[in-house]
């Protein structure tokens, strides 16, 4: 039994499409935000980074539904969008007013930690056009009856940026799944970006209305916890038998309570240091039941950010390969933890490197 009907590639002109916010992410590398005299700049988004994932690791045709402010700075996250391989054709282009204070781009500060020095994140993101997508800005019935998409995903980061931005998401996932799309959705709970607006009380009542429409649900213990309402009890420090079980446990009572979600899955990471996590993924389905990654403790980071997201994209190109859940979970937690060897939000593994770790490969030279 598949854990997924899918539609056809064939019908398809996409085989994925994300909606969010995109950023330009500026990076002082080694050093700190407060102190530094020059930034990397990157591209980079929760939802995002899932539909560039797909693209640039896995070659599978991806596209992103987003708003830009028309401006240079704009016309940079665009650029940088187009190197990750991702359909541009449906971000909407909003007019710049010359100062921002109607719509503008959004930023994001991001240093990566070393040691004891945990990574620190800014955003910088009021007013921007991405959050100010209102229901009926986008076309569904174009996109998923007549150009057609296999995956559609989206996550809780983009329904946190506005009352427009979670009723657009709402709008979407009903749409997509009126079409036969399969939904992923990362309930990804931000604390800073719920804190103004109702703190864990309003995500909730947010990812709460947009459950009922998601096929593929998304998270880690914090998400499941803040963003649904579900504690996990009994977790340690280590990846005992006894967390895996209060995982499940917290599984099941995501599935009883939604019972249109075909699959969960949850990362699992403990913090060691900023550079040293222990690092796993659970998923489960109604036709295969509970499936556990390989775990790989001690493993060594980078820069963590992203690495949910590039999970996220290896468990969804599983199932959209026809891979059996156990298969997608390893390919998730593997694109995960190669996506925090690199720097930036965006993975810059390949399907082969992928395919490797997940089938028990490690880090000996490759000539």
């Amino acid at each position: 039994m598949s854990d997924l009907r899918l539609r056809p590639a064939s019908e398809c002109r996409y085989d994925a499409v994300s909606l969010g916010e995109v950023m330009l992410r500026l990076d002082p590398g080694e050093g700190r935000i407060r102190t530094a005299r020059q930034f990397r700049a990157w591209e980079g988004g929760g939802e995002y980074n899932v539909a560039r994932g797909l693209r640039r690791a896995f070659g599978l045709r991806a596209a992103v539904v987003t708003a830009l402010a028309d401006n240079e700075v704009g016309r940079l996250v665009e650029d940088l969008m187009l190197q990750g391989g991702v359909d541009t054709s449906l971000v909407r282009w909003v007019p710049y007013d010359g100062t921002g204070r109607e719509v503008r781009n959004g930023l994001n500060f991001t240093e990566r930690g070393f040691g004891v020095r945990g990574a620190v994140g800014v955003s910088d993101r009021g007013h921007t056009a991405a959050s100010q997508l209102a229901p009926g800005d986008v076309d569904w019935e174009h996109l998923f009856g007549e150009l057609g998409v296999r995956w559609f995903h989206t996550g809780g980061i983009f329904a946190a940026l506005s009352d427009t931005a979670a009723a657009t998401v709402l709008e979407a996932v009903t749409a997509a799944r009126r079409h036969g799309t399969v939904v992923s959705y990362d309930l990804n709970y931000r604390p800073s970006l719920w804190k103004a607006v109702g703190g864990r009380a309003r995500a909730q009542e947010v990812n709460r209305g947009i459950a009922p429409h998601v096929d593929v649900m998304i998270g880690n213990e914090e998400d499941f916890t803040a963003a649904l309402g579900f504690e996990v009890e009994g977790v340690d420090e280590q990846l005992t038998d006894l967390e895996v079980d209060a995982f499940a446990a917290m599984i099941e009572r995501v599935a009883a309570q939604y019972p249109d979600v075909q699959v969960v899955a949850t990362t699992l990471r403990t913090v060691r240091s900023a550079t040293v996590n222990d690092w796993g993924a659970l998923a489960w389905s109604r036709a295969s039941g509970l499936v556990q990654a390989t775990h790989r403790p001690g493993l060594e980071i980078l820069d963590r950010v992203g690495g949910g997201d590039s999970f996220a994209s290896g468990l969804a190109f599983g199932l959209l390969d026809g891979q059996p859940l156990a298969t997608a979970v390893e390919y998730g937690a593997a694109h995960g933890a190669l996506a925090m060897t690199t720097p930036g939000d965006t993975s810059m593994a390949s399907k082969a490197e992928v395919v490797r770790l997940a089938g028990g490969g490690g880090a000996r030279v490759d000539r």
